[in-house]
């Protein structure tokens, strides 16, 4: 009996060991797979570039890739010049001087933020064409009959689209730089003043350095967006590279084409990830002290309050007042469509594809912070970037690298059903728009994930010792203290990623099932057989929804900071002697 129980308890030790095993490396496990879900529509594309069922490459070298690769670089840099003025100029204006308006603009800043560059890319063509209201009322004014008795600059160019899509995409630097303004040391602007800097020295010698790597990552974001762009530079005929990947997947029907167009495009978002990790190499700056104030404001009066109203005023008119004034006219011209039911399937379509995806990223995104929070590990800390992935990527990319395995699984499913059952399910994935809830998740897991472990790590370490002290798992640890605490975060996520979802075009367009539309491709639809009425309500929608958290975002870090600054308003003195 005592042999049997001898060898026995080896026996136990052994399983004990294994699960003791599986359940420290889980969180391994549970993270290798997740990155396995992120990088599989990148390995996809790369599969199908480097093994092509057509020969199109010397094609693509010579009559597609010079000119789309060369457009595609002279809009980035239109695009990029215009951002970095505007954004960090007007992040400036309401962060460090007073003068009328500033606390409007803080938040108005933002709101071009919530119209896709596709909405004000046909609102633009449809007031600056030909046929639109400030051509038509020059030709008015001064008898001119036709385009030939005057000059007016073409809409429908490459200058026309840097033009339109800055002034959409500043946010993305305004909002990081407006941030890095906002956390700067009081201190050491006191300090630049006392040693005599001016406001212009003091802004290019002290604040511009400071915010260095938070305006290289709001470019970044801006010059991605820009290159993902389908929509716009299609309205405005701009040959992209994205474009080129749309006309060579769908017009010219050569997948492994767009997947070869595809290559060159990541090559472009590895060398700007690169150059935004390169623009923030050794800038770590850090508070000495925990303590917040008011930041030295400068007030400007006379001309120079003018010039700040003005230049705060203009990126707001350009960039959402115009389009939305244009869209809110047309939407009551035609607003009969209300009870078109065309018109309701679409609302519902993108309601519900969004409203899964933003779940599942929130989801996904607080078990990989937490994970995070609870074994930090070199896979872990890895993941951690793999998850920008999705994101950098333009969705055109995305989509070629969701449709190749997506497809696949398909065909084993179609197969094993008829076999089995004698039944046809036919592409049941891509045919339920299962697969596009799997790109927008991939696409946006960044946008939550980054909120989430931002809300984490400002929650006590302490807590959850004392729950694993008095015997609370890691998961009901998560479920019933850190969720709670989490709430706003959580809902902040939910909302910017459902907002991200209901606006991305190029991914929708390449990946939805057939004869099923969305605002976003109704929108599209519409402005490319130029019935721009028949758009106008639908992006209407878009724009309206997307206001709402644009705003929440703004007034939550505005708070946020006044909060610390209101707490310890009175204990930066002392360290700045230090």
């Amino acid at each position: 009996m005592t042999d049997q129980v001898a060898s026995h308890v080896p026996t136990q030790t052994s399983v004990q060991s294994i699960l003791g095993s599986v359940k420290e490396n889980g969180l391994n496990i549970w993270a290798a797979l997740l990155g396995l879900f992120i990088l599989l529509p990148v390995g996809s594309v790369l599969w199908l570039a480097l093994s092509p069922t057509d020969n199109v490459w010397p094609h693509l070298i010579k009559y597609v890739l010079p000119e789309a690769f060369g457009t595609t670089l002279w809009l980035m840099l239109g695009v990029g010049l215009i951002v970095f003025f505007v954004g960090v100029s007007t992040a400036w204006l309401v962060t460090m001087c007073t003068f009328p308006g500033r606390r409007f603009f803080d938040i108005a800043l933002l709101l071009p933020f919530a119209v896709p560059t596709y909405i004000i890319a046909f609102s633009y063509v449809e007031v600056m064409d030909y046929s639109g209201p400030i051509q038509s009322f020059i030709r008015e004014i001064f008898g001119f009959q036709t385009s030939r008795d005057y000059w007016f600059p073409e809409i429908r160019s490459l200058g026309g689209a840097t033009f339109v899509m800055g002034f959409v995409l500043y946010p993305y630097v305004y909002m990081t730089t407006r941030a890095s303004f906002l956390i700067q040391s009081a201190c050491a602007l006191d300090v630049s003043r006392t040693l005599g800097a001016g406001p212009t020295r003091l802004f290019f010698k002290v604040a511009i350095p400071l915010a260095r790597p938070a305006i290289v990552v709001g470019m970044t974001l801006a010059l991605i967006e820009a290159m993902n762009d389908i929509g716009a530079v299609t309205f405005f005929g701009v040959k992209t590279l994205s474009f080129s990947i749309y006309d060579t997947w769908l017009n010219r029907s050569s997948l492994s084409g767009a997947a070869q167009i595809s290559c060159a495009m990541i090559l472009l978002v590895v060398l700007l990830m690169f150059i935004e990790s390169y623009g923030r190499r050794k800038q770590r700056f850090h508070q000495s002290t925990g303590a917040y104030r008011s930041l030295p404001n400068y007030t400007l009066s006379g001309w120079r309050s003018g010039l700040a109203v003005l230049a705060c005023t203009l990126p707001v008119i350009l960039g959402f007042v115009v389009p939305a004034s244009l869209l809110l006219d047309r939407a009551v011209r035609r607003y009969e469509e209300l009870f078109n039911p065309t018109l309701w399937s679409a609302a519902w379509n993108t309601l519900w594809l969004s409203g899964i995806a933003s779940v599942l990223t929130v989801v996904i995104g607080l078990a990989l912070a937490y994970s995070i929070r609870l074994q930090t590990t070199p896979v872990n800390r890895a993941l951690a970037r793999l998850t920008s992935i999705g994101y950098a990527l333009p969705g055109t990319i995305l989509a070629v690298g969701v449709l190749f395995p997506v497809a696949a699984l398909d065909n084993v499913i179609a197969d094993s059903a008829r076999s089995l059952f004698g039944i046809s399910t036919g592409l049941l994935i891509l045919g339920s728009g299962a697969a596009l809830v799997y790109a927008y998740v991939v696409r946006f897991l960044a946008v939550s994930f980054g909120q989430i472990n931002g809300g984490l790590g400002k929650i006590s370490p302490h807590l959850d010792m004392a729950a694993r002290t008095l015997g609370s798992s890691s998961s009901r640890t998560l479920l019933r203290i850190h969720t709670p605490l989490l709430k706003p975060v959580l809902l902040s996520a939910a909302l910017m990623a459902f907002v991200e979802c209901m606006k991305e075009l190029p991914t929708t367009i390449l990946l939805r099932p057939f004869n099923f539309e969305t605002l976003a491709t109704t929108v599209f639809n519409a402005a490319s057989r130029e019935a721009f009425e028949d758009a106008s309500l639908p992006a209407l929608t878009i724009v309206l929804v997307g206001i709402v958290p644009v705003i929440m975002l703004a007034r939550t870090s505005a708070n946020t900071f006044r909060g610390k600054m209101t707490r310890t308003r009175h204990n930066c003195a002392p360290d700045c002697r230090g």
